[in-house]
């Protein structure tokens, strides 16, 4: 899963989120900051209304939130979630052997320029492919 430090990154760079089921999310402050809910049709849904998106919890899923303002919760996205946003940019992931470990290699390309980013988890290095990805259209 990708970190809450990176996850909070893009959208400091304006990533923007609409929540679907299945979605991974963090709720910013509070008691419940660093817990992971997923947004399901069943349990914790996104209601759409005009002021803005609300993630509302259902029945006894969460005896003590009702619902949740979309600001009050950092997305983290999925590392298919990630590879998608890349669009066109993204050409590889590799694993790099690293003695009795492995890194994770991301590689995308913007206007004929070659970009790597590797991390630990695969989730990150897409997390950080995307972050430069947003700062450099900006």
């Amino acid at each position: 899963m990708i970190s809450t430090r990176l996850a909070r990154a893009l959208r400091e760079a304006g990533l923007v989120w609409t929540p679907v089921s299945g979605d991974a999310f963090q709720l910013v402050g509070g008691e419940f900051e660093g817990d992971v809910f997923t947004v399901s049709d069943m349990t914790i849904e996104a209601h759409h209304y005009p002021t803005g998106s609300v993630l509302g919890f259902n029945g006894t899923t969460e005896w003590a939130l009702d619902s949740v303002a979309l600001d009050d919760a950092l997305w983290m996205p999925r590392e298919e979630q990630l590879r998608e946003l890349l669009h066109g940019t993204f050409r590889s992931l590799e694993r790099v052997p690293q003695g009795a470990g492995a890194s994770y290699r991301v590689t995308t390309e913007r206007a004929g320029v070659v970009y790597v980013f590797e991390a630990d988890d695969p989730t990150e290095a897409y997390g950080e492919a995307l972050l430069a990805l947003i700062r450099s259209a900006a």
